[in-house]
């Protein structure tokens, strides 16, 4: 215990629990203010939760520090704020995870340090109500705007906080029985291309699969069919004491059997959140997948991304969105969108009369037509919303994603403007390139490569490589292709096929 024990004086040693980056005014380091943040709310309720598991085997002095720490920095505000006796931090009413990971903290705190009913059935109460906040922020088709990634932490702590109220009402209270709730579930497996890869749109990182514990609790409790998340390695459940602790004793879902494994469909189409996933037939020999991206340039997380893509052969994200940069005081500020990862240099999306995507809900795709068909899926978006040229005319992208043979995507951009303009796209890759004998391009990343043929009906065209450099996990090369001349109207098109090996 002796261990326990010193990292509890440290913790009680701390002047605050919040992050410095969610307290810039340091009113919380100065003892001004008492707030809750995704740290501090985390760090309650594992130590109340220790506290409750380990008893009298933790010194009485260790025991004093864990609570009346957690009561003064957790609980007690908490309370403060649900009751309408102080002013009430702004995550209890936002649509994104802060929501979800600080109520599922703060109630479990509550839950595992407070002795009287009242305390604990008013935390219960609160939760059901503030938690339908977060799942305000999935649009009904369940898409999760802040990524993979946030959907992990977030709804991952919806789950969790689900079932400590299921757990302390006696099934009294369900919050996984709301008929949205669903939807929101089954967005880790829908978002999945082939290979495990998931596209890493808005702050997600490159290689995030879903969470292990949140994917087999869903999959049992909805019966989505996924083989392979019909059990659950325990060693996957220790991200904290709290969750270790929700998945390792029995929860709603130890009660229900795996529902029959069910064949991948070939496409997820969100049509609120303008994503289509597509897939190969399964058994075909198509082995080519891809991710296409409307939606619009005010979502959680954002990035100017809308028009973006991920084409993925086998288990590789050839061309990709590069994902998020790592998070700096830049990151959340006016400043976000310098970042050639968060602003739309970064994607493989149009750069019109030398201007990207504007930020905000307005610079949106308008969907302007879909057909889904065994052979191909089309998408055709309206992108002339999400840039800032008054000389533009028109500009839309067509998506077709063909499963035929080995599979194929083309992307179509028609632009028009009132005087000529300039007009150029992009390849976003990590893999290597090579011009091919015929003019072609061929992405290699690891084993696998795609040719990309790149025409504009006659239009010269010029190719300029460009390494992406930011303070981010990845350095992707961005392959500028632009019209070579201003132009009234013109049609670039880009064909992807997996090259032959």
């Amino acid at each position: 215990m002796a261990g326990i024990e010193a990292l509890v004086d440290a913790l009680a040693a701390e002047r605050t629990w919040v992050l410095p980056a969610h307290d810039r005014s340091l009113a919380n380091f100065q003892g001004k203010s008492v707030d809750i943040d995704l740290f501090s709310s985390a760090v309650g309720w594992n130590l109340a939760t220790a506290d409750r598991l380990l008893g009298e085997k933790l010194g009485a002095a260790a025991r004093e520090k864990i609570r009346a720490g957690v009561a003064r920095r957790v609980v007690t505000p908490y309370q403060d704020m649900i009751s309408g006796r102080r002013e009430k931090n702004g995550w209890l009413t936002v649509t994104n995870n802060w929501n979800a990971v600080c109520l599922a903290g703060a109630t479990g705190a509550v839950l595992a340090q407070a002795e009287s009913r009242q305390e604990r059935a008013a935390a219960v109460v609160a939760a059901e109500v503030y938690s339908r906040h977060f799942l305000a922020g999935f649009t009904p088709d369940g898409y999760c705007s802040e990524g993979l990634g946030y959907w992990n932490f977030g709804f991952g702590h919806y789950v969790m906080l689900a079932e400590l109220v299921r757990q302390a009402t006696g099934g009294g209270v369900d919050l996984m029985a709301r008929p949205e709730v669903r939807a929101c579930a089954a967005f880790g497996g829908r978002i999945q291309v082939i290979g495990g890869v998931s596209p890493a749109f808005a702050d997600c990182s490159l290689g995030t699969r879903p969470a292990a514990p949140t994917m087999w609790l869903v999959n049992r409790r909805f019966g989505l069919g996924l083989a392979e998340h019909d059990a659950l390695d325990l060693a996957e459940c220790l991200d904290s004491l709290a969750e270790a602790m929700l998945y390792v004793f029995p929860s709603a879902a130890n009660g229900m059997q795996p529902a029959g494994a069910r064949r991948p469909e070939v496409r997820d189409w969100f049509a609120e959140g303008g994503v289509l996933i597509c897939r190969p037939a399964a058994g075909s020999v198509c082995r080519l997948g891809a991710a296409l991206k409307g939606g619009h340039n005010g979502e959680h997380h954002n990035h100017n991304d809308v028009g973006s893509y991920v084409v993925v052969l086998g288990d590789r994200p050839v061309l990709l969105d590069p994902g998020r940069e790592t998070y700096t005081a830049r990151t959340f500020s006016g400043r976000r969108y310098e970042s050639k990862l968060l602003n739309s240099y970064g994607h493989p999306v149009p750069v019109v009369a030398g201007r990207l995507q504007q930020t905000g809900r307005q610079a949106r795709a308008e969907v302007l037509r879909t057909e889904f068909t065994d052979a191909a899926d089309t998408l055709e978006l309206d992108l002339r919303a999400c840039y800032a040229v008054p000389e533009l005319r028109a500009l839309t992208r067509t998506f077709v994603y063909s499963r035929a043979g080995a599979g194929g995507l083309t992307v179509t951009d028609r632009v028009e403007f009132q005087e000529p303009q300039t007009f150029a796209t992009a390849l976003v890759t990590l893999g290597k390139w090579k011009r091919g004998g015929d003019g072609a391009i061929l992405v290699t990343d690891g084993p696998e490569s795609v040719r990309v043929q790149v025409g504009a009906g006659g239009e010269a065209l010029a190719i300029q490589e460009e390494e992406i450099v930011e303070d981010a996990p990845v350095r992707p090369t961005r392959l500028g292709v632009s019209l070579a001349r201003p132009v009234l109207t013109a049609t670039v098109t880009v064909h992807i096929t997996p090259a032959a090996k």
